[in-house]
C-alpha cells in the first residue's frame, strides 16, 4: 500500500491556491480593468470577496504609475506600443518557460516592463531579478525584430511596501546574461540536477514545505538552544533577525500543512488533535434581528460611520475631495518596525522612536 506521505505529496503539489495568492490575483484583476478603462479600452469590473479599501488605493497607484510612464514615453515616441497582461514565451532559454507581463511599454529604444506586487511580505527588487529579466527575454522574442531595442527597464511596483523599483539593463548585457548563467541552470534544473538552494524564492515553490533542504536551513536555529534573548551575543541576535522571518514563515506553513492533512485527508499526528477554536457569535439575519429589536422597543441599534476615504474620494472626485478636506485628513506615523539595511525605506529619527513607539504601544 502507497505510504500516505506519498499519496499526500502527490495532493499537496496540486495547484493550491493561498488565501494570499488569491488576493493578489484579484489586485491584479482589478489593476488590469482600472488599467484598460484608462486606456478607453472596454473591461468590465472583475468582481472579488477580497476588494478592499486599501486595494482601491494600490491599485490606483499602480494604473497612475502606468499612465504617467506611457505619457513620458510619448515625448520620445510618436507611438509607444501599450500592452497588457501580456504572454511572454521564453523557452528558448528556460524548457517550458512562459510568463505573463502585467504591463509593456516598447517605445523605440526602450522596452519597459512594469510589474504589479500586491504582497507586503517580501520586499522585492528590480536589479538582477531574475523573474523580470526572463520577461524582458520573452518580450524582446516577440518585439527584438520590430524595434530597434537597445535597453529594457524593468520597474517592480510594490505599493504595500511603499516600494517602486526600477533598473535598466542593455540587450547586450541581458542576452549575455541568458547564455552564460540562465541556460545551463536552467537546463539543469529541468534534468533534475544541480544542488538545493534554500532562500526567499521559496515562498513560491509549490514543495517548500515538505523540503528537507529548507528545513535543515530553517533547523539550523536550533544550535542557539532557544536561549533567552538577554543570554545570546549581539551578533546571535543578528543572525536570528536576519533569518526569523522566513523562520516564522515556514513554522506556520509546516501548521497549515499537518493541520490540512489532519482535516481534509484524515492524517492523526502523534501526540496533536484537531479542536474547535474560539469563534464569536454572529447574527443569523440582521433584517429579521433589526425587527424583532425594534418590535419590543429597542430604537437605539444602529451605530453610523463614515465611508471609507478611497470612497468618499471617488464620490467627490480628487480635486474637491482634496479643496474640502485636505486640511482635515493625515497619516500618523507608523508602527516602528526593525527591517534589514536593504530596505529602501528611510531610517527613523532615533530621538523620536521611543516616544512614538510607546504611544502606539498604549493604543
Amino acid at each position: 500500500m502507497q505510504d500516505w506521505h506519498d499519496r499526500y505529496w502527490s495532493f499537496q503539489f496540486e495547484s493550491q491556491t493561498s488565501e494570499a495568492a488569491k488576493e493578489g490575483t484579484a489586485a491584479h484583476a482589478l489593476c488590469e480593468h482600472k488599467l484598460k478603462k484608462a486606456l478607453k479600452k472596454r473591461s468590465k469590473r472583475p468582481v472579488s470577496d477580497y476588494n478592499s479599501d486599501e486595494m482601491e488605493e494600490c491599485t490606483d497607484s499602480y494604473t497612475e504609475y502606468v499612465m504617467e510612464q506611457y505619457e513620458e514615453a510619448k515625448k520620445s515616441c510618436k507611438d509607444p506600443i501599450i500592452l497588457i497582461e501580456q504572454r511572454l514565451d521564453f523557452s528558448c532559454h528556460v524548457p517550458d518557460g512562459f510568463g505573463t507581463g502585467d504591463c509593456i511599454i516598447i517605445s523605440d529604444d526602450t522596452l519597459h516592463i512594469i510589474d504589479f506586487k500586491y504582497g507586503r511580505g517580501i520586499f522585492v527588487e528590480a536589479e538582477h531579478n531574475p523573474q523580470m529579466m526572463l520577461y524582458a527575454l520573452g518580450a524582446l522574442e516577440i518585439y527584438d525584430a520590430l524595434y530597434d531595442i537597445k535597453k529594457v527597464s524593468m520597474t517592480i511596483f510594490q505599493p504595500r511596501r511603499e516600494n517602486i523599483s526600477t533598473w535598466t539593463i542593455s540587450i547586450e548585457e541581458l542576452k549575455s546574461w541568458a547564455e552564460d548563467e540562465l541556460k545551463p541552470k536552467a537546463q539543469m534544473a529541468y534534468d533534475g540536477e544541480g544542488e538545493y538552494l534554500p532562500g526567499e524564492w521559496c515562498t513560491f515553490c509549490k514543495a517548500a514545505v515538505k523540503c528537507r533542504a529548507r528545513a535543515e536551513e530553517k533547523m539550523k536555529l536550533a544550535r542557539l538552544e532557544f536561549k533567552l534573548p538577554p543570554l545570546l551575543t549581539d551578533t546571535e541576535i543578528e543572525e536570528v533577525l536576519a533569518v526569523l522571518p522566513d523562520l516564522t514563515k515556514w513554522a506556520n506553513e509546516i501548521t497549515a500543512y499537518a493541520t490540512e492533512a489532519a482535516v481534509n485527508h484524515g492524517k492523526e499526528w502523534n501526540g496533536f488533535k484537531v479542536v474547535e477554536g474560539r469563534s464569536n457569535r454572529k447574527y443569523r439575519d440582521e433584517q429579521l434581528v433589526a425587527e424583532a429589536a425594534k418590535e419590543h422597543g429597542y430604537i437605539d441599534i444602529y451605530r453610523q460611520s463614515l465611508i471609507p476615504m478611497t470612497e468618499m474620494q471617488k464620490l467627490m472626485g480628487k480635486t474637491v475631495f482634496e479643496e474640502i478636506l485636505g486640511d482635515l485628513i493625515y497619516k500618523p506615523p507608523g508602527k516602528p518596525t526593525l527591517v534589514s539595511i536593504t530596505d529602501k525605506r528611510p531610517a527613523m529619527n532615533v530621538s523620536n522612536v521611543k516616544n512614538e513607539f510607546n504611544e502606539i504601544m498604549e493604543d
